[in-house]
């Protein structure tokens, strides 16, 4: 790629209206500079496409059309607000009456998860229809590319990387010259060439991946706050952005719990070095956090937690230092396609938490063949990132002593050298991460 450019995302939230619309429009074209933009459906519009579909799954037609009608009625009034010319209004309605159209013929079909994936695809392709034709409308030089003919999974429902990369190069080249590059976020194609999605870290995945692929200069993710707190600001008073982290940083905050981000979807950025910035629609000059593979240590960036954990307990004496015991312990989670989030484990038994309890009931019924069985609902686990290698003396100190006046049910420290995590009850949620702020920040 010769010319570098950037890599833009905006959330359902930054096209959540037609002003919004014309202000994300405003902000990718003020400095001239060429940008491939990767927008998410209207803010709402997913929910009602679920609910849609599942008024077809439930055989109920007349509860989806009445659905469809109520979406319909509301994008035709955002097509009057949107454009000032009637061919800009019209040729928008015509490709948005297509695709309501399309969602009503479904009641013709059997619906299955297929005609699912096809009908939650909708919201983005409208979303980047309109934003494109108001470009275009402005003057703008502007195309819209699918993410359909770009973005691929393969058979184990993951991005395939060289697709990615050898489709998205292909369509830059084959349109040449345009100031805006436009497409969607979260939908895909899968191994079998049917309509899919990228689920997990939706349209911040795909910003990712195609920035991976392009090379771009920068990756930024727009949404409605500014960057990365250090703390939970809806807990917290006086949290402030963390400027900068660590790809491996940033990845353990959105893991447990800092909701900006998707752990997973920051990874194929890591890996082809291009940075990510975070920023915020409402407040565009405001710095916001770079996430890049720089280090600097010696410092704690940021706490975060994450609520719905379920702490397990086996105790077995018998078991005492016999080889094989966590083996089979280890076994009872993966047969039960479960993952464990903490683990620690002592001479007589292992405690481990889980978030995903649908299969809670089979998991204690087989853990009770080797040995006692405790479990503890609604905990939440505490994570303190940043410089946290054993040569940096006294953070993990700091941290264990902002705690002394909580119950700590656990501490899992070594695993990374980034984090050392707490897990608590969740009544005690708000005081720990008060406490940790007070002595950490």
């Amino acid at each position: 790629m010769k010319n570098k450019m950037q890599v833009l995302k905006f959330g359902g939230t930054s096209v959540g209206s037609p002003q919004r619309m014309k202000d994300v429009c405003q902000l990718v074209t003020a400095d001239g500079k060429q940008k491939l933009v990767v927008l998410s459906a209207m803010s709402g519009t997913t929910n009602a496409l679920v609910e849609i579909s599942d008024y077809y799954y439930k055989n109920n037609p007349e509860g989806a059309i009445h659905m469809i009608a109520q979406l319909e009625q509301k994008y035709m009034a955002h097509v009057e607000e949107l454009y000032s010319t009637d061919h800009y209004k019209d040729i928008t309605r015509t490709f948005l009456k297509g695709v309501f159209e399309g969602l009503r013929s479904m009641a013709k079909t059997h619906f299955t998860s297929i005609e699912e994936k096809i009908v939650l695809a909708q919201g983005e392709l409208m979303s980047t229809n309109m934003v494109t034709n108001y470009l275009l409308e402005t003057g703008v030089k502007t195309v819209l590319l699918s993410a359909l003919e770009m973005v691929k999974t393969d058979k184990n429902s993951e991005p395939d990387a060289s697709y990615i990369k050898e489709k998205s190069r292909q369509a830059i080249e084959d349109n040449p010259g345009y100031q805006i590059y436009i497409t969607q976020g979260f939908i895909c194609r899968n191994a079998y060439d049917e309509i899919d999605n990228l689920l997990r870290g939706g349209s911040d995945y795909t910003a990712c991946l195609l920035g991976a692929a392009l090379e771009a200069d920068e990756i930024q993710i727009w949404t409605d706050i500014d960057g990365m707190h250090n703390n939970d600001p809806r807990v917290v008073e006086g949290t402030v952005p963390v400027r900068q982290l660590n790809f491996d940083e940033a990845a353990e905050l959105a893991y447990f719990g800092a909701k900006i981000l998707h752990p997973t979807c920051i990874q194929p950025a890591k890996f082809a070095g291009v940075p990510v910035r975070l920023l915020n629609t409402m407040d565009p000059s405001a710095p916001g956090t770079i996430i890049n593979n720089d280090f600097i240590p010696g410092k704690i960036k940021a706490v975060a937690a994450r609520d719905g954990n379920v702490c397990i307990q086996i105790t077995s004496s018998r078991m005492l230092l016999a080889y094989g015991f966590l083996r089979k312990v280890f076994e009872i989670f993966e047969q039960n396609k479960t993952s464990i989030d903490m683990i620690c484990t002592s001479e007589v038994g292992v405690s481990v938490t889980i978030d995903n309890t649908t299969r809670l009931e089979e998991i204690i019924s087989e853990l009770k063949k080797y040995g006692t069985v405790q479990v503890d609902n609604d905990m939440t686990i505490i994570c303190v990132v940043g410089d946290l290698r054993q040569n940096n003396l006294g953070f993990e100190t700091l941290a264990c002593e902002a705690l002394k006046n909580i119950p700590v049910r656990m501490i899992s420290y070594g695993g990374s050298s980034h984090n050392i995590s707490f897990l608590i009850h969740k009544e005690d949620k708000q005081a720990t991460l008060q406490a940790l702020s007070k002595v950490l920040f």
